[in-house]
């Protein structure tokens, strides 16, 4: 019974420092999950279907809050890119970034820059093309990818209206 429960913080703490990787904290909450529900199981009953259900609902819930915190974390992202690009004229350039407040993925920088206008009846909205810079193995060997995402106003603010912010109306059906 000990083992199960220092094998499960050694499973949470192993999660804790190798946070900045998004499937590392995914799979190894839900490992972590598991164990402590094993954990939390066994001390509840001795039927094996029991505790089979508890383990897996442990687990789920755990999956589902991952989920939910990386959805946040990449609405800062877009709410960071949105609001830089709002306020840019058609092929102007301007740097954004982004630090997350909780570090289950790296914080990001980039360019963005607004390619045209969309605008019609109240409606406006731009569509962008941004850059995630980084660094190559740490170097000094700087390295971009590109997108291209829509924004649109939304009261005083830009807001992201690409596909990727549907997941909070539709969830995982997305």
């Amino acid at each position: 019974m000990r083992l199960k429960q220092i094998s499960g913080w050694v499973v949470l703490g192993s999660v804790v420092m190798l946070s900045a990787c998004s499937s590392v904290v995914t799979e190894g909450s839900s490992a972590a999950a598991g164990v402590a529900g094993t954990a939390l199981a066994s001390k509840l009953t001795n039927n094996a279907a029991v505790a089979t259900g508890i383990g897996l609902g442990v687990q789920a819930a755990t999956r589902a809050g991952v989920q939910y915190q990386q959805r946040k974390v990449h609405g800062e992202a877009q709410d960071a890119i949105a609001g830089t690009a709002g306020s840019l004229a058609v092929g102007a350039v301007a740097n954004w970034q982004v630090v997350h407040s909780l570090p289950i993925e790296d914080n990001e920088r980039g360019r963005v820059t607004v390619s045209r206008v969309i605008a019609s009846q109240g409606m406006s909205c731009k569509e962008i093309v941004f850059s995630v810079d980084g660094l190559v193995d740490k170097a000094s060997k700087p390295t971009s990818e590109f997108y291209m995402a829509t924004i649109c106003q939304a009261g005083p603010a830009w807001k992201w209206a690409s596909a990727e912010p549907a997941t909070e109306r539709w969830g995982a059906l997305q």
